[in-house]
């Protein structure tokens, strides 16, 4: 799971070929707009592009993606998703052996999420990521192989993708993209990781989900804050777990 809050590990030395990966995948973002407008003023207005980097099993990416989604609803913006892994993030911590065959188990997802992107484009992979969130976290199923399979078959997208679960043959792109995300807000951090234009954040960990207009009021509260160059950290202890209360699913 994610250690949303916690120190997530530290990236470890990448070779030149990693970083010219990276630079290849990097996610492609509009200018940020300085201010968000409500509801009753997007006419006209050019959208903002919000990238989104994820890990299918993390809940608390889980929740802000959804919070995303209410966000758009209500300002002028569109939410890009992008693959990130918390294996690779944790990839030579020390961890014990379970954790570690757990952290194995988890590339599989990612490893489709990243197919599905590149074969399909952010669209499906968007739809992925709706399809497998709501099976893990709304509807505890487990993640597996049944799992992936069945979220592909929920938008209609070939069986066949799943091959790529147990195989590594796209892991160098697994960590470009995830690199792409990471290296603007650093490895001691989780996900969700978001960018706007050139400010970057670990965040927002959030339960329940905003909704509605106070959902905007969140987004534009955290985008202000993170857009001042010598922020770094605001935080208080978590008090509850994932709170799925109105998400459909």
């Amino acid at each position: 799971m994610a250690k949303a809050g916690k120190k997530n590990g530290k990236r470890k030395g990448k070779d030149s070929k990693s970083k010219a990966d990276k630079s290849k995948t990097k996610a492609k973002s509009s200018s940020a707009t300085a201010a968000h407008p409500g509801p009753d003023d997007t006419s006209g207005t050019e959208l903002t592009t919000v990238d989104f980097w994820f890990d299918p099993q993390c809940p608390w990416a889980w929740l802000a993606s959804r919070w995303m989604l209410e966000v758009e609803k209500v300002r002028p913006v569109k939410t890009v998703f992008h693959v990130m892994s918390l294996s690779v993030l944790n990839d030579g911590d020390d961890v014990s052996d379970d954790d570690r065959q757990r952290l194995e188990r988890n590339f599989a997802p990612v490893r489709v999420a990243l197919a599905v992107e590149r074969d399909y484009g952010s669209e499906q992979l968007a739809a992925f990521y709706t399809a497998i969130g709501t099976r893990v976290h709304l509807r505890q199923e487990e993640v597996s192989i049944d799992t992936i399979r069945a979220a592909l078959a929920d938008i209609g997208l070939p069986a066949e993708l799943v091959e790529v679960a147990e195989v590594g043959d796209n892991d160098d792109a697994v960590r470009a993209s995830h690199y792409a995300g990471m290296d603007p807000v650093g490895m001691d951090v989780g996900t969700p990781v978001i960018h706007v234009g050139d400010v970057a954040f670990f965040g927002p960990v959030i339960s329940p989900r905003p909704t509605g207009e106070e959902a905007g009021r969140v987004f534009d509260g955290v985008l202000a804050l993170a857009s001042y160059p010598g922020f770094f950290e605001l935080k208080r202890t978590r008090t509850v777990g994932p709170i799925m209360d109105g998400i459909a699913g």
